[in-house]
């Protein structure tokens, strides 16, 4: 004899197996690990911290010697 399955619950696991897979496809297409953000975060903030220490501090007599 077969196993008696309420209908409701089967019809409530398929969508949600449907609702995952999707979720999985849409993770693989535009999402990266939380891993991956806070390593694309950290070289930013380095990358700003580079460019900041590479500024080179412009005196006033410097631009009063070329107005000669």
């Amino acid at each position: 004899m077969a196993d008696i399955i309420n209908l409701r619950m089967a019809r409530k696991a398929k969508a949600r197996d449907a609702a995952r897979h999707e979720a999985d496809a849409s993770r693989a297409r535009h999402g990266r690990t939380r891993a991956e953000r806070g390593a694309a975060e950290a070289e930013a903030a380095r990358l700003v911290r580079v460019v900041d220490g590479a500024k080179r501090e412009r005196s006033e007599e410097a631009g009063e010697k070329g107005t000669d």
